[in-house]
């Protein structure tokens, strides 16, 4: 993860802190939802289905006392695909890289076998590789405070801690806590990157990932795990006033089946058309002005299991 280090607001501060932090758990532990609320906006796709994120988005949480990089993974889980294995692995990756590790642990579900894995893994991590691991008890907004002591006395007993910290990225509930936490294992360094700067992510990624986001809200179990999304091409309206310029983008979402296909159109194509409205204003919103949007659903058989295929789609 070697980045140029850049002046800014912490340069000339001999106790400032900036490096990297990675959110670990099982899938839907809460992991892109706070990324999104310790940065203070959207730059990790969320959504009410597991296994939704595929690349690793770093979201960066700039204060007057450090600078936090997240970044976002897959969630660990037994593979049953190429990708799975795939996912996993830049997981693994990723850990090395970090200078810190926050393990997400959902404050709604018991500790099952999943989080044991991880926490079988991350001990080595903390004890031979000395990184820091903090336990976040995530989602504690939606447990009494009953529950959430059991929760906390679970996750003591799991495995040992640099510290643990309940929190809720939806209410908001102690987030600039597990900031300060996160940002206290950082290295003393210089800003990493400029004031204002929140995703190093291309902009075509994040498109894509809206567009992913939008098509898995309200679908069945097993699409997620079956949908890939790829920009062909963004072109400006040609022949459009400076002061309302109008973009072209051109994406198209992959499916493994003709029965997949059918669910992401809908009857009729009315369910593509909600599909695209939403991605728009996610779009738009992203990039500060007007898009038009063609989406197209193609089929790609197998395409999780074909190694060829894992690379065109960008895996």
């Amino acid at each position: 993860m070697g980045t140029e280090r850049t002046t800014g607001a912490g340069a000339d501060n001999a106790a400032y802190r900036a490096g990297f932090a990675c959110l670990i758990g099982r899938p839907n532990a809460g992991k892109s939802t706070l990324t999104n609320a310790l940065v203070g906006q959207k730059v990790a796709i969320t959504s009410s289905k597991p296994q939704t994120t595929r690349h690793t988005i770093r979201g960066i949480a700039t204060t007057s006392t450090a600078q936090l990089i997240l970044v976002d993974t897959p969630g660990l889980h037994k593979p049953r695909t190429l990708l799975g294995e795939r996912l996993n692995d830049l997981v693994r990756a990723t850990l090395l890289e970090v200078d810190v590790i926050g393990f997400c642990l959902p404050a709604d579900q018991r500790i099952g076998p999943g989080d044991t894995f991880i926490a079988n893994e991350l001990k080595e991590l903390r004890t031979v590789r000395r990184r820091p691991v903090v336990a976040l008890a995530t989602k504690s907004d939606t447990v009494d405070r009953e529950r959430l002591a059991e929760h906390l006395i679970a996750i003591d007993r799991l495995g040992e801690w640099d510290a643990i910290v309940p929190c809720s990225a939806v209410s908001g509930q102690q987030v600039d806590e597990v900031r300060d936490v996160l940002a206290s294992f950082l290295p003393v360094s210089p800003q990493l990157y400029p004031d204002g700067v929140l995703t190093d992510e291309p902009e075509m990624v994040m498109i894509a990932e809206l567009v992913r986001e939008a098509a898995l809200e309200g679908v069945r179990d097993e699409l997620p795990h079956s949908l890939a999304v790829v920009v062909e091409e963004m072109v400006p309206r040609e022949g459009r006033p400076d002061d309302n310029p109008l973009l072209d983008v051109r994406v198209n979402v992959f499916v493994e089946r003709p029965s997949q296909k059918a669910i992401v159109i809908g009857r009729g194509g009315s369910r593509l058309r909600e599909v695209g409205t939403n991605a728009r204003k996610g779009i738009e919103a992203l990039l500060g002005q007007k898009v038009y949007l063609d989406l197209h659903v193609k089929v790609a058989k197998d395409w999780q299991r074909d190694p060829k295929q894992l690379q065109r789609l960008g895996f």
